[in-house]
């Protein structure tokens, strides 16, 4: 059995790649930042609120981490289309990453926040911080620092499970690979292709969050450590 591969698509095809490659990145970029910030209030909520704000937050996490992103994807919709509120494709891929990332976000946040000794922030009152000031500067930034290897995984798995957004026609990496494929008929090439670009942006997606470490922690930019 022998098999010609043949890239010569490429040649024509290369402007969709770039174009579904750059809607990754938009929507995961957009995903990762609203998804982080939602994931560090709920775990603030999770580790400092009361026992009413604890369990509706736990109830969110356990719900996204047990139920499959794609499943959340077609609730957002599908489902908000049913109730009469049509989102676009790439707003709804959007809404549904950032829940699915606020989750996960939460509960690695929150691993990072109970590391932190309440002590610290008594230290804190002393030397007269206010509480927004101890908040920021001796439990997030020291707990994200903590836990920044979990984050900038999670962050870049987001990334590749975006690609199930497809299956909203969204018209990311994967779908356009789909729509290749369609075109050409070299299934083969055009996946193998896909699987290359997705590298090269893990690659990119870690450099990224490499150099965001050295810009937000001075212990790792002294050490020279940012991951």
């Amino acid at each position: 059995m022998s098999y010609d591969f043949d890239f010569s698509f490429l040649a024509e095809k290369w402007p969709a790649f770039v174009a579904g490659a750059w809607l990754t990145v938009q929507l995961t970029v957009v995903s990762i930042a609203l998804g982080f910030a939602v994931g560090t209030i709920c775990a603030l909520c999770r580790v400092y609120g009361g026992a009413v704000l604890r369990r509706l937050v736990g109830g969110y996490v356990e719900l996204i981490r047990n139920t499959p992103l794609l499943v959340q994807i077609f609730i957002v919709y599908f489902g908000l289309s049913s109730l009469g509120l049509k989102l676009s494709a790439e707003v709804s891929a959007v809404i549904a990453l950032v829940v699915n990332m606020g989750a996960y976000t939460t509960e690695i946040m929150r691993a990072g926040l109970q590391s932190i000794q309440r002590t610290q922030l008594e230290a804190a009152d002393c030397l007269g911080l206010t509480r927004l000031q101890a908040i920021i500067h001796v439990v997030l930034l020291p707990a994200m620092e903590r836990v920044y290897p979990a984050l900038s995984s999670q962050a870049v798995l987001l990334m590749l499970a975006s690609s199930i957004t497809s299956q909203i026609s969204a018209e990311e990496l994967t779908a356009t690979a789909n729509l290749v494929q369609s075109d050409t008929y070299r299934s083969f090439e055009v996946y193998i292709v896909v699987a290359v670009v997705y590298l090269a942006l893990s690659a990119l997606y870690r450099l990224a969050f490499w150099l965001l470490a050295l810009v937000l922690f001075e212990r790792k930019r002294r050490l020279g450590t940012a991951l």
